[in-house]
């Protein structure tokens, strides 16, 4: 029996280019060719690409494919390090879909992970705040995250966060001081029922000095001139206080 590549590719259920392409990479012998220069294959090259074109649908790269051989035609070793990678991608897109139904319930942000998506759905914040966060989420380690979300989740928004929201770039002095000292309180009550927050960089992944330069950076590529100097000020008035 003597089949063409295009014949051999029909039976298979693949295409000429695949046929071509396993030779290319090694995987199916080049068969003899007829007198007029054209390849005749068998019954054992068409065996031989079924069995690739199985183990590629079971999910198998050409790689692996390769690395079994020709006569393991039950390679269990490499079929149980498959499960356990596809075993690994099913838990993956499971939680995948746990943090879609969340953010579809919820009209969350997408951009932010799933301990901290609803918190700062809920919490109101402005665009250049979440931005913030997103940046927090690549340098804080889990106890920081954790710490952040906790505040997030029962954060309210006053009349004086959203007045800081609106500061333009020129506000005048007198403008920038009253804010912050009208903050100040509601920045203090946030210290006190979060002390996790004075603390988030302790678990960084790359250390605390990395995280505090890039949230420095950050602030100052989000936040306009007068915002940052209503922060500092605020950060002047001093720490919490004790609560009785």
């Amino acid at each position: 029996m003597a089949w063409s590549t295009r014949e051999i590719a029909e039976l298979a259920g693949t295409t000429v280019r695949a046929v071509r392409h396993y030779h290319q990479v090694g995987l199916l012998d080049e068969p003899v060719r007829r007198a007029n220069g054209y390849k005749q294959y068998g019954v054992a090259h068409l065996v031989r690409v079924l069995r690739i074109k199985r183990l590629i649908d079971l999910g198998f790269s050409l790689a692996q494919i390769s690395a079994m051989g020709d006569a393991d035609e039950h390679p269990e070793e490499a079929l149980r390090t498959l499960d356990a990678e596809l075993a690994g991608t099913i838990e993956r897109l499971e939680r995948v879909r746990l943090e879609l139904a969340l953010i579809m319930k919820r009209a969350a942000p997408a951009d932010l992970p799933f301990g901290l998506a609803p918190a700062s759905a809920r919490a109101g914040l402005s665009d250049t705040d979440r931005s913030l966060i997103v940046v927090l989420t690549r340098v804080l380690g889990p106890q920081g995250l954790q710490a952040y979300s906790e505040l997030l989740r029962s954060y309210q928004a006053s009349p004086e966060s959203s007045e800081f929201d609106r500061l333009p770039a020129d506000a005048g002095e007198q403008a920038r001081d009253e804010l912050a000292r009208r903050l100040h309180p509601h920045v203090q009550d946030l210290l006190v029922d979060h002390p996790g927050i004075l603390d988030l960089h302790a678990d960084a992944p790359r250390g605390a000095p990395f995280a505090e330069r890039t949230f420095g950076l950050a602030v100052l590529d989000l936040y306009n001139p007068a915002q940052i100097d209503v922060m500092r000020r605020v950060a002047l008035l001093g720490a919490a206080p004790d609560r009785a």
